[in-house]
């Protein structure tokens, strides 16, 4: 990073608000009505802070890809990178990290056999509308990466999880249709914690193009990922 790119960076976080921002961005990926509720901030405020934040190219948002009408944003933590101390390791102890999609077919399925290959911490997936069968694309695209998928069939998200689970959802369709008091209410269970990893749908455009960049994608987040989670004894 030049001197300039420090200058925008540093000049973006000189804020407590923005910070706060970062710092929930730091765990995953959220709507700018949930940093809004999560902040207790005015809408004017957010979309001014955002603003500032993205022309800096700390974060950047995109479309839904199930509600249209809503954009995620992402914090890019390469841009911070020896600047904040919001982006050091805390580390947390789980049970077993839960990946979560609607059909479970793929981007799950790709999360789960990435974190498995970075991590010793036991890792399934589930879906909340599972679909019959892996999506072919998905398969070929771990047999390129020399992955090994963790099961041979989607599986229901309901009765799957478990105290001490830490959930991620990569799909926004599920993020939008169980929040994580939702889902650890409907599960009665204690989850260890649930974050948000909002990752386009390769089964819809169908291409190996598609299927590899939402492999790159999640498994650039389980490399970020898999050092702040450790075994629960």
């Amino acid at each position: 990073m030049d001197f300039a790119e420090r200058v925008a960076a540093l000049s973006a976080l000189a804020d407590p608000a923005r910070l706060r921002i970062v710092d929930v961005l730091d765990a995953g990926d959220a709507s700018p009505g949930e940093l809004r509720t999560h902040l207790d901030l005015p809408s004017n405020l957010v979309a001014h802070h955002l603003k500032v934040l993205e022309e800096a190219g700390v974060v950047s948002r995109h479309r839904s890809h199930a509600d249209r009408r809503r954009t995620y944003l992402r914090l890019h933590r390469e841009r911070l990178a020896g600047l904040l101390p919001s982006v050091a390791l805390h580390v947390r102890p789980v049970a077993r990290v839960v990946f979560v999609c609607t059909a479970n077919s793929a981007r799950s399925q790709l999360a789960a056999a990435a974190w498995r290959q970075a991590s010793p911490i036991p890792v399934t997936s589930g879906g909340t509308h599972p679909s019959s069968r892996i999506a072919p694309g998905a398969a070929a695209a771990a047999r390129r990466h020399h992955l090994s998928l963790v099961q041979q069939r989607p599986q229901p998200l309901a009765g799957l999880l478990r105290d001490g689970d830490y959930v991620v959802t990569v799909c926004d369709a599920a993020h939008e249709e169980l929040g994580p008091a939702a889902m650890a209410a409907r599960e009665q269970v204690d989850l260890a914690g649930v974050t948000h990893w909002s990752v386009p749908d390769p089964v819809a455009a169908g291409s190996r193009a598609a299927f590899d960049a939402a492999y790159a994608e999640v498994a650039e987040r389980v490399a970020d990922l898999s050092p702040r989670l450790v075994a629960a004894t």
